[in-house]
């Protein structure tokens, strides 16, 4: 708390706090024993902007878009709090992944000073170090929690029979689809690019014995698709680069190339899924349909959960704020400490109550000729009047 001026020593205890304060932070929601603030809810407001605006939406389509979300933005937050509190009782700990992926990271970064490395998070995140690790453990935590606490199957003859129902979606133009891993040797030396070249054979061969190569690609490449297992999507005829569509459309699935030198570095491709034209068999969609399946069922039993968390939680919400997942029936009004009466106000309150028990005690207890005492508490006979 600052204080804008400089009060003279004599000035009452209560004129010093009622002066003129900068407020530092608001909380808007307790959830158990942790909060959520309102410069929490404005960082998720402005990646939300920043991911709307991206979609092309401006003036008033973004202002209703970002309006219909914000309900949104403090359920996803109580959401996170709720699901992480639950893997602390879970004792469910993820720090061995924290460290795997920033250690991944820092390796994709290149920068091999841990120092740099976190600065460049705050120069390029425009966050502390610790919030931005802080936030990557919650996220870990969150999904081992829903892996381990809610469970859904989909028996094949509902895949079956969601297929016979919706087959003319299956119906399908010829489409290629494909995954990379790129290793870069720019602005390397001729010595690096010739380690670097062995290194894309070794790859290759490793993908070609049937290591996962989404895993191959997500440790080793160099390319931005990394982090999604080096998926590139899906081709149709004349969509790629003709050298690339000649050695590769004619190839079935699961084929790898070997390493292809480009201006940059080296780069191997794989089909990782290969659609013919026409009615696709149930063979052929049965992962992506079971997909679909999972997903619908899937998101209202997080919610079911998430209902139920709530309903055990001690949760207050601050008037003005909407948690777009509130448990129906469930009491979340907010109670304002300043609203409660301290126990004692002033300092003369409390002398006046210090004053009033030496009084009270120099009072002669009626039936007696003196003040009690301890001598007089053990043997009351020698006070007693005759």
């Amino acid at each position: 708390m600052r204080l804008q001026y400089l009060f003279p020593l004599t000035i009452s205890v209560a004129s010093l706090f009622a002066a003129d304060v900068t407020t530092i932070e608001e909380i808007v929601a307790k959830v158990n024993g942790d909060i959520v603030t309102r410069t929490e809810l404005a960082r998720s407001r402005a990646q939300l902007e920043a991911e709307l605006r991206q979609q092309k939406l401006t003036g008033a389509q973004l202002e209703q878009a970002v309006k219909e979300r914000e309900g949104q933005m403090l359920r996803d937050r109580i959401d996170q709090l709720l699901l992480v509190q639950k893997a602390k009782d879970l004792n469910i700990n993820v720090e061995a992944e924290v460290s795997k992926q920033l250690a991944e990271i820092q390796k994709k970064l290149n920068i091999a000073d841990t120092e740099k490395f976190q600065q460049a998070v705050r120069d390029n995140l425009g966050t502390p170090f610790e919030d931005y690790k802080n936030e990557m453990r919650n996220s870990l935590l969150t999904d081992r929690v829903i892996r381990q606490e809610i469970q859904v199957n989909v028996p094949r003859a509902d895949v079956q029979n969601y297929y016979n129902e919706h087959k003319a979606e299956f119906v399908r133009d010829e489409r290629i689809f494909l995954g990379e891993i790129f290793l870069s040797t720019e602005g390397k030396s001729a010595a690096a690019v010739a380690q670097i070249e062995k290194k894309a054979k070794d790859l290759t061969a490793r993908a070609k014995k049937g290591e996962k190569f989404p895993e191959l690609a997500r440790d080793n490449s160099d390319s931005q698709t990394a982090q999604s297992g080096g998926d590139l999507g899906g081709f149709k005829k004349g969509e790629m680069n003709p050298a690339i569509e000649k050695m590769l459309w004619d190839k079935e699935r699961n084929y790898v190339t070997d390493p292809i030198r480009q201006p940059n570095g080296f780069l191997i491709l794989k089909v990782m899924e290969k659609h013919q034209a026409g009615q696709a068999s149930l063979e052929e969609v049965e992962n992506e349909i079971q997909n679909r399946l999972f997903s619908t069922r899937f998101q209202p039993k997080i919610r079911e959960y998430l209902t139920k968390l709530r309903e055990e939680a001690f949760l207050e919400i601050k008037p003005g704020y909407l948690d777009a997942g509130a448990a129906t029936g469930k009491d979340t009004k907010w109670n304002d400490p300043a609203q409660l009466k301290p126990e004692t106000v002033t300092k003369q309150e409390v002398a006046n109550r210090a004053r009033m028990k030496r009084l009270l005690f120099a009072i002669p207890i009626p039936g007696t000729t003196t003040r009690p005492n301890a001598e007089a508490m053990t043997s009351s006979s020698k006070v007693v009047k005759k």
